[in-house]
């Protein structure tokens, strides 16, 4: 069973804003000859790196629900340029929409369990899918969705 980690996504008021970043990052990566990955920099090193390589990705909160992912496909740990360890979340390309999911807002990133991560949109159906964003989120608060 995977497992997963959630972060909040500062800066993004939306899907399409984290959807642009990450597009910017792979063209410039392409243009550099490099794998179109996105990657996210983070001060502390997760533990538990190889249940996470196993199918686990990086779940987003934008605006105090979770709404996106992105599969973890590496992670690298380097020193900055301060002599702090950092780490590198490298990521896949692809930003997936989940079930909206509430979360408080928290620091840092945290591991987040297979079995209490949001669903995939695709999964919940074309309804759901074709649905105005706005009930969408209604429909989350109440959790009927």
């Amino acid at each position: 069973m995977a497992l997963h980690l959630i972060k909040l996504c500062v800066g993004a008021d939306s899907i399409e804003d984290l959807r642009e970043w990450v597009s910017r990052r792979a063209l410039t990566a392409i243009a550099a000859g490099l794998e179109p990955h996105s990657s996210h920099t983070t001060r502390m090193v997760p533990k538990r790196t190889e249940e996470l390589l196993d199918g686990g990705s990086l779940y987003w909160v934008i605006k105090g629900q979770v709404q996106a992912r992105q599969r973890l496909i590496g992670i690298e740990t380097f020193t900055d340029a301060d002599g702090i360890g950092r780490c590198n979340l490298v990521l896949g390309p692809e930003v997936i929409e989940t079930a909206y999911q509430p979360r408080r807002a928290f620091q840092g990133w945290r591991y987040l369990e297979d079995k209490d991560a949001p669903r995939d949109l695709t999964a919940l159906g074309d309804e759901a899918t074709e649905m105005p964003l706005e009930l969408r989120r209604e429909l989350a608060e109440l959790g009927l969705l």
